[in-house]
């Protein structure tokens, strides 16, 4: 961290302190992950996947922080290697879906809970900040905005 009194932008914006704050505590649990032979992205989408049904491609590219491609070929490693599967959606044959298989619920079993202790130490960090209304804030913060018009803006 910049020592008070610097006059740098970023040392006061928002969007730089959110992203910094959690490169600073997920670099914390990556460290763990990669002890456990564990890449960010399997992480991301076995967490994902974890008391889902299974979720779409697209999905999961999204809540993994991923462009679609790179998750694609993710999947396919991941398939390959007997962590997840692909099923046709029951509604949509279109659609893809992807479920865990017993592999991967087994390899994310201990990660889950190693995830939950360092969430839990992370906000013992901050006993005077509600872990419930920081998450409220963070979910809100995650919702997009609905699009103004032109119109609307001119006006």
């Amino acid at each position: 961290m910049e020592p008070a009194g610097t006059d740098r932008f970023v040392d006061d914006y928002l969007l730089y302190l959110l992203a910094r704050g959690s490169h600073a505590i997920s670099s914390e649990f990556h460290a763990k992950l990669r002890k456990e032979g564990v890449s960010v992205p399997v992480w991301r989408v076995l967490a994902t996947l974890s008391g889902s049904p299974g979720e779409t491609v697209t999905g999961l590219a999204e809540a993994c922080l991923l462009q679609q491609p790179t998750m694609t070929k993710l999947l396919d490693r991941m398939v390959r290697d007997g962590i997840v599967k692909r099923m046709p959606d029951a509604r949509d044959r279109r659609v893809v879906r992807i479920q865990m298989l017993p592999r991967g619920e087994q390899m994310v079993k201990n990660l889950l809970v190693a995830a939950k202790a360092h969430e839990a130490e992370v906000m013992a960090r901050f006993p005077m900040i509600d872990r419930l209304q920081l998450k409220q804030l963070l979910r809100a913060m995650m919702v997009k905005p609905p699009k103004v018009r032109r119109s609307a803006m001119a006006a």
